[in-house]
């Protein structure tokens, strides 16, 4: 069931315990800001109020004890978006205690192949993500059971490593 982007938003708001991300694409520049991806492309330091917004509502549900943790399936060379996302997006969310983890799929198949991106809200609600091209967000679609999600869930996570970890190895390449 196809929901508002106000439903979805609000499910950000109201979730109680954890929300769970499966990124899958190597670039969603069209959901970006253009001006901070070209900023990070040429060398430019980061703004200090690049992505405060999300930062700060990571940070609030983390303090009031809620966890907000994604599994990112990629591949190495990294894109250009994919070096922003983890380079600056990442790095800064980490520090209001976003957890992230890579599922590394360069020399081995990827065991979630074909799978949309999605949130999974307090393994009760979860999200699919509909996306255009250059990863333009199009929409978001409501499923109408969980199970699978959460399987699929722990499946990225029992094969991904902490971001931080895969970051010290591979950040630089």
């Amino acid at each position: 069931m196809r929901i508002s982007g106000e439903e979805f938003e609000r499910l950000f708001s109201d979730f109680k315990r954890e929300a769970f991300r499966l990124e899958t694409f190597d670039d969603y520049t069209k959901s970006s800001n253009a001006e901070s991806i070209r900023a990070f492309l040429a060398g430019e330091p980061q703004p200090a109020d690049y992505n405060q917004e999300w930062v700060e509502e990571v940070r609030s549900g983390v303090i009031n004890g809620k966890r907000m943790y994604r599994v990112h399936i990629l591949s190495r060379p990294l894109t250009p978006y994919l070096r922003f996302e983890l380079g600056w997006g990442y790095r800064k969310n980490a520090t209001a205690g976003e957890e992230f983890f890579i599922l590394d799929v360069t020399d081995k198949p990827n065991p979630l192949e074909g799978v949309p991106d999605y949130w999974a809200f307090d393994e009760s609600t979860v999200v699919t993500m509909q996306y255009g091209d250059g990863g333009s967000f199009i929409g978001a679609e409501k499923q109408p059971s969980v199970a699978e999600w959460l399987q699929r869930r722990d499946i990225a996570l029992g094969q991904a490593v902490p971001f931080a970890e895969w970051w010290e190895r591979y950040g630089s390449e």
